[in-house]
């Protein structure tokens, strides 16, 4: 067995070079449309399974960007137009489903258990982040979704790949609230989340917006405010309604979707 890295640069390698796992059910899904790929199966059929799979998303992505053609100039977003221009016989032999997520952590229930709840955040946080898209009449709200759901797609790679750090930064944070997530991850890892994130999206060349999220000259641009309120409220309501922090959501959210507090409200209880 491969001995993992231990600093921020052996880990942009080790995951450059490791089979990125899917959820166990896009894995069945893919599985059950294979056979139907020489009749009406098309490039949305594929898109439904894979649009809420940010592991398969990057996956996806990933393989697009490092095989694309040097004419193409425009930057892939979109799981369906991925999926186009590589064809789906392509698809379903360089990409298909592959290695499963419980299957890598079937020694590590806890670990499992809260990457699928980062998982079920981030899918949360793209569906928001796409109806408000369409409230804003953003041109580019597929592009929006898919950042929402990739935000901490680093993070389910650490879950992955890492679990036994990765609890031991959870189990720290869980003992000592005081702590900063950064701080702990930066003893043990030797980097941040934040940091690993940034490395990889540039190293795979993933959506822009994802870097955006983190650059303080773009903090009001309403795309990346679209982003980082889905991806919060996710988090603050991932447990339940009643959160400290809601209430600031809403007001923030109200701002950005020029609505009332009142409206905010009742348009997210319908949503969820």
């Amino acid at each position: 067995m491969e001995a993992l890295p231990n600093n921020l640069n052996g880990w942009l390698s080790y995951l450059s070079r490791a089979e990125i796992p899917v959820l166990k059910q896009t894995a069945r899904s893919i599985d059950r449309l294979r056979p139907m790929n020489s009749g009406n199966l098309n490039a949305r059929d594929i898109a439904n399974v894979v649009d809420h799979d940010p592991l398969m998303t990057v996956k996806l992505l990933r393989y697009v960007q490092t095989h694309k053609s040097p004419h193409q100039l425009h930057e892939l977003v979109e799981n369906e137009q991925a999926i186009m221009m590589l064809g789906m016989d392509t698809f379903f032999e360089k990409i298909g489903s592959g290695a499963t997520c419980d299957a890598i952590l079937q020694r590590h229930p806890e670990a499992l258990l809260h990457l699928l709840n980062t998982v079920k955040r981030a899918q949360r946080a793209a569906h928001y982040a796409y109806e408000w898209a369409l409230r804003l009449h953003d041109t580019h709200m597929e592009e929006v979704r898919v950042t929402a759901l990739l935000t901490h797609y680093s993070e389910m790679f650490m879950w992955c790949f890492n679990p036994v750090q990765m609890l031991e930064i959870l189990h720290r944070q869980e003992a000592d609230k005081c702590l900063r997530s950064a701080d702990i991850q930066r003893e043990i890892l030797g980097f941040t989340g934040r940091e690993l994130q940034a490395a990889l999206t540039r190293k795979w060349h993933l959506p822009k917006l994802l870097l955006a999220l983190t650059d303080l000259e773009q903090v009001e641009n309403p795309r990346v405010q679209n982003v980082l309120l889905a991806v919060d409220l996710a988090r603050h309501s991932a447990h339940d309604w009643e959160d400290a922090a809601l209430p600031d959501d809403y007001n923030k959210i109200a701002e950005l979707l020029r609505m009332d507090e009142e409206q905010v409200v009742a348009l997210i209880r319908k949503i969820s």
